[in-house]
């Protein structure tokens, strides 16, 4: 057991903080995977930058997945196409970009195969992102539910799309930023999609 370190949420596309926090705790950190699910918050939605600005991206869950559900067994709803929608929104907003085209075979797959649980997909875009930026991290998960942690940061509710980041984001090349300045602490895949493989000397 993790005895010093940090625990952290699991997230959908995570904003840019989420990856530099996870460099400064690796190898010492654990993932949550027994909290009640909160809403509106980066466990099922990203923010990526579009033509017209921010644009946030939400995958709908089961209703019922709601205060009272474990994380591990919040279910994805497909009674709309969200697939199509965030697909489409990340080729129109990236398609243009440096290195958008090395990496979208690997996110495609994502928008095709329909996940059951949130958790699941949420995992394997982790661990597909950790791959892409070069990071060696080995995920641990939590075992039960733990109000707090003595030993352990606490980050389950230090990132959140409802109040502006703290984090002192360098800026970077964005594709849009002539119109609407630079946007920091987005999804990943921004800088991603931006700077390739200098993501990881960014973080």
């Amino acid at each position: 057991m993790i005895e010093k370190g940090a625990v952290l949420p699991l997230f959908y596309l995570p904003p840019v903080e989420y990856f530099s926090e996870l460099t400064i705790y690796d190898p010492e950190f654990l993932v949550e995977k027994y909290e009640h699910f909160p809403k509106q918050t980066y466990r099922n939605r990203a923010n990526i930058y579009s033509p017209d600005g921010m644009l946030t991206l939400v995958v709908p869950v089961v209703k019922g997945s709601k205060v009272h559900t474990a994380v591990k067994d919040v279910q994805i709803s497909y009674d709309f196409r969200w697939q199509r929608l965030h697909w489409m929104s990340l080729q129109n907003c990236y398609r243009r970009s440096a290195y958008f085209e090395y990496y979208e075979d690997e996110f495609a797959i994502f928008y095709e195969v329909k996940e059951k649980f949130l958790f699941d997909m949420n995992e394997k875009l982790l661990r597909l992102l950790l791959n892409l930026l070069k990071i060696k991290a080995e995920l641990k998960f939590t075992q039960t539910y733990e109000p707090q942690y003595l030993h352990l940061k606490d980050l389950r509710d230090a990132f959140s799309p409802k109040k502006t980041s703290a984090y002192p984001a360098k800026p970077y090349y964005q594709l849009f930023e002539e119109r609407h300045g630079f946007m920091k602490n987005l999804s990943i895949v921004d800088l991603l999609f931006n700077q390739g493989p200098q993501s990881v000397n960014y973080l």
